[in-house]
């Protein structure tokens, strides 16, 4: 039966049907980040207000993973996790919580899907918790695409300053991800058709060109937000920053329009990291400030991996 998830706890593997599309969250595993150290821009009081709003150890909640769309027997991910990372997270040295991720592969396995299955890999944005399975060592410590037959696609902005070569905060390594990215990338523009149904809609700011999609069916329209929105606080107080932010600005900016098309008429959105609640809508409150309303879904399977396992 169709459920809804609890905030504080990490995703289970969840799909939804929309129209004649099909959506599942392939998760990768959990993690759990500390508001102090993740969000320094939220008011501390925001969090004492709000203690439901964290895990029993007074963390967020979160997952990482890949999005799966299925059209027509064509399928497409949206990110691809975390990777086989088990440890504490850290920011410029400083803590910010930890994780227990690397099932993506066991739960693609899971679905009766294999790598070789997607025609498409897109990529909101090149941070190590949405690139992690993009490649794979080989037993010569050469990186190969874990996707073999699919197109990878990253926004041209987002693929410009490592085209560069250039540091971008927050990226995974250059030898597991840029470098062999390089060979098989295909830089995409804003509105593009990556899919079919599937167009990209640039909200540069938390990376330089961070990346939402939006998935067109005939029951409606669902965009996947990536990390404009860490945590549905910020739907409501889009001047909150997240931590890797590059550009607070631009950010402020990316959530206003993001917040436009999700309340457009039947739209739903599609987030990694909102807890167990990664799929739902935009609602306004009696004050006017925008919330997550979340929608029921088909639970698959429990979470891959919980941080209590590690």
């Amino acid at each position: 039966m169709p459920d809804v998830g609890l905030l504080t706890e990490q995703s289970a593997v969840r799909s939804l049907e929309l129209g004649e599309v099909r959506l599942t969250y392939v998760v990768d595993g959990a993690m759990a980040l500390t508001p102090a150290g993740f969000f320094p821009g939220v008011p501390p009081e925001h969090w004492s207000r709000h203690p439901e709003t964290l895990d029993r150890d007074g963390r967020v909640a979160m997952s990482a993973g890949g999005l799966m769309v299925e059209r027509g027997g064509r399928r497409l991910l949206i990110d691809a996790g975390l990777g086989d990372i088990t440890a504490t997270m850290a920011i410029n040295g400083s803590p910010i919580g930890t994780s227990n991720c690397g099932a993506l592969p066991e739960t693609l396995s899971a679905l009766g899907r294999r790598p070789a299955d997607f025609e498409v890999v897109a990529f909101t944005h090149l941070h190590g918790d949405h690139t992690g399975w993009a490649f794979v060592p080989d037993d010569d410590r050469r990186y190969r695409k874990f996707f073999p037959d699919a197109r990878y696609v990253v926004a041209a902005e987002e693929w410009a300053p490592h085209a560069r070569g250039e540091t971008v905060p927050g990226a995974p390594t250059r030898a597991a991800v840029i470098d062999p990215l390089a060979s098989v990338v295909t830089p995409i523009d804003d509105g593009a058709e990556i899919f079919p149904g599937v167009r990209a809609l640039l909200a540069p700011g938390h990376t330089p060109g961070h990346t939402a999609y939006v998935i067109s069916t005939s029951a409606g329209r669902l965009i996947v937000f990536g990390d404009a929105f860490h945590i549905p606080a910020q739907l409501a107080h889009p001047d909150w920053p997240s931590k890797p932010d590059t550009d607070a600005r631009a950010v402020i900016a990316a959530r206003r329009r993001l917040i436009a098309e999700l309340e457009q008429p039947g739209t739903l959105g599609f987030s990694y990291h909102f807890g167990d609640q990664s799929f739902g809508r935009v609602v306004r409150d009696g004050d006017g400030l925008a919330g997550w309303e979340p929608v029921p879904t088909t639970t698959l399977l429990p979470p891959p991996r919980r941080l209590r396992d590690r």
